[in-house]
């Protein structure tokens, strides 16, 4: 990248000024509290579709999966095909219809109206406190990736990205989010198939591809054979490792089948896609169920996209570069060798766009939080739409100053604190989903249990996040097959069962919640009006 001409940063800068002119033409057109929150409750479902795949999607996860795929091959694909689409599908017919019916601003809200305040802030808390944290961890990493693509020094590249994203945030709120991020979604699935598809060709085609694949594979298992001494021990189970989806339980591997179903298919999947508040906040914003529905649809449908346009230039890169020693590097050596002037620019503006869709819809998640589920909740009952769009955009300007110092501080401390913080969303994301699951669709559940439930559930997550899993698990003589390689699989999981436990004993222990009060917030009861 060190080669960008002129007209690559032509682009660049095109790209940038675009989505901010974007940005402030629609914050321009906002007026209230739920114009800013929700965008007036009139966003289509083709807009939040692609508006959720450009937010989950961020340039660490670009760089991230291609590296994952160079290293361990496209069961990283995995992580979308199975992470992500079927939680997406269950959410729309499920979840989403009844969160978009009660009217609600936030998830917590909605734990409010089923269970009781006690839940709705101490879940409101959680998200907040993750949010918050994440957001320098954005701007952290955007400043890692963006200095050596265009040799900023890392603190101006902080000033940067907080700038850009922070005014178009501040000034549109939620329409401003989601309509760039479908610009940033078209640029950043283009940009990644522009990849994919040059460097297929380079090397020869599909065919020539695959086989080129097999060929290193075994150049890489005679390696392994001859620094072991001892060939007999690689089976044929090894084989084509880089082009399965589905590894064994004993496979050298991150992405065995265990964690990928027990832990990401069954519990962080589904948590994330239906009691996230950056991204179930979309939805609440369509302007019918219908839309709300929809745009899940079209976004899982996106879904299928991504491991293609993103993990297959990792094994692109494994074929062209196999001596790489960092997997990271991979989708940068290929831009380097693949791309011309002009279309590195191209992909570098996708590459931008990634970090600022991520950065975007946390930023605005989180004000909502504060300004709906503390402010108007607890000290404002009364307030009106004006001043609640008002205090939404000081408090988000506050966010943005919180991220660039919360960056700053990430900077002098170890690379360890980066790893800590992205699993910070783990340690309650298993609770978190016990009481939505049993909230919704269980009628008994009390308010009482699922507190007690979610509290308990967060603090044994974190009690085992602390301890050496191999211990436990030998402690409570779990068969190895079900080890999960990924420590936040594994407490993530473990925490889910305990919480959704606690909430099933205690609820049989506790009043039944009134019928009157849970009437159209859980499955099977008489649906209620959409609500103001």
């Amino acid at each position: 990248m060190q080669t960008l001409a002129s007209l690559d940063y032509a682009v660049i800068v095109a790209y940038l000024v675009g989505t901010l002119a974007l940005g402030l033409y629609i914050g321009s057109k906002i007026k209230t509290g739920a114009d800013y929150f929700l965008a007036g409750r009139r966003l289509p479902w083709w807009a939040i579709g692609m508006s959720l795949v450009a937010t989950d999607i961020g340039a660490v996860d670009i760089v991230g999966t291609g590296g994952a795929a160079f290293s361990h091959g496209l069961a990283v694909g995995n992580f979308e095909w199975i992470g992500c689409v079927p939680a997406m599908i269950i959410g729309a017919f499920i979840f989403i219809p009844f969160f978009w019916r009660s009217g609600v601003y936030t998830i917590p809200e909605y734990m409010e109206r089923r269970f009781n305040v006690a839940v709705r802030s101490a879940l409101a808390v959680c998200w907040l406190l993750f949010m918050a944290c994440n957001l320098g961890i954005m701007l952290l990493a955007s400043a890692e990736m963006m200095h050596p693509l265009l040799e900023i020094d890392k603190n101006y590249c902080i000033y940067l990205t907080a700038l850009l994203v922070g005014v178009y945030t501040i000034s549109g709120g939620l329409a401003a989010v989601v309509y760039t991020d479908m610009i940033q979604c078209v640029i950043m699935i283009g940009g990644c198939l522009l990849v994919l598809v040059l460097g297929i060709i380079d090397i020869g085609g599909v065919e020539q591809f695959h086989a080129e694949i097999k060929k290193q594979e075994q150049v890489q298992r005679a390696k392994q054979a001859e620094v072991a001494a001892e060939e007999q021990t690689l089976d044929a189970a090894q084989d084509e490792l880089h082009t399965s989806l589905i590894l064994p339980a004993d496979a050298d591997t991150p992405f065995p089948w265990t964690g990928i179903f027990f832990g990401l298919a069954l519990i962080l999947s589904p948590a994330y896609w239906i009691g996230n508040q950056a991204i179930v906040q979309r939805s609440l914003g369509a302007k019918t169920e219908f839309d709300a529905k929809a745009a899940y649809v079209w976004g899982a449908l996106l879904k299928n996209l991504i491991p293609v346009v993103v993990a297959v230039p990792g094994l692109i890169a494994f074929v062209k570069f196999p001596e790489l020693t960092d997997g990271d590097q991979a989708f940068p050596e290929l831009i380097s060798h693949l791309l011309p002037i002009g279309l590195k620019g191209l992909f570098l503006a996708a590459f931008l766009a990634a970090l600022m869709s991520s950065i975007d819809s946390y930023l605005n998640s989180a004000s909502t939080i504060v300004t709906n589920d503390f402010y108007k909740r607890f000290f404002r009952k009364d307030a009106s739409d004006e001043s609640l769009l008002k205090i939404g955009r000081i408090v988000t300007f506050i966010l943005v100053l919180w991220a660039i110092g919360f960056s700053f501080f990430l900077m002098t401390r170890s690379e360890g604190i980066y790893t800590i913080f992205q699993t910070l969303m783990a340690f309650f994301q298993g609770p978190a989903f016990a009481i939505l699951l049993t909230g919704l669709l269980w009628k008994r559940a009390t308010g009482i249990a699922a507190f007690v439930g979610f509290v308990v559930g967060v603090c044994f997550s974190i009690t085992l996040f602390t301890l050496n899993h191999e211990v436990v698990y030998t402690s409570l003589g779990i068969d190895p097959l079900f080890q999960i390689s990924e420590p936040f699989l594994y407490f993530s999981i473990w925490a889910f069962v305990v919480a959704f436990s606690l909430i099933v004993i205690i609820s049989f222990l506790t009043k039944p919640e009134p019928a009157e009060k849970i009437e159209g917030l859980v499955f099977g009861t008489k649906s209620q009006k959409r609500q103001a």
